[in-house]
């Protein structure tokens, strides 16, 4: 499995449910807007968070290459289960084209590690 290591450090923000999308996270290469009933989630560069949001900061962003065709079995799986057996706590974002795998920028060596 073939993966690259994003740029940058990255946030996952948590804003309310019926919050208005912020202007900020129209910025970057890589960001990700999900809305459910109980949350509005943005990943985003963490440097474009404003300081008064509630965000996890810090992880580091793997980027599967892809695309990854949708009858795929068990990419993610694979993937993430090499990274919990190293005991590495993931984030994971799938887009049309592939997977994007976040980790905690201090467990990023155990993981490249892991993935080797």
């Amino acid at each position: 499995m073939r993966f690259t290591l994003l740029p940058g450090l990255y946030a996952v923000a948590r804003l309310e449910p019926g919050a208005a999308i912020p202007a900020w996270s129209d910025r970057g290469a890589f960001v990700t807007v999900t809305r459910t009933a109980e949350e509005l989630s943005i990943v985003i560069e963490e440097t474009n968070v404003p300081d008064d949001v509630r965000a996890e900061r810090g992880w580091r962003c793997l980027k599967l290459e892809g695309p990854i065709p949708f009858d795929t079995i068990g990419v993610a799986a694979q993937f993430t289960g090499a990274l919990a057996a190293a005991g590495v706590s993931v984030f994971v974002v799938s887009t049309f084209d592939t997977d994007y795998v976040l980790v905690k920028e201090d467990a990023l060596p155990r993981a490249l590690e892991a993935l080797a």
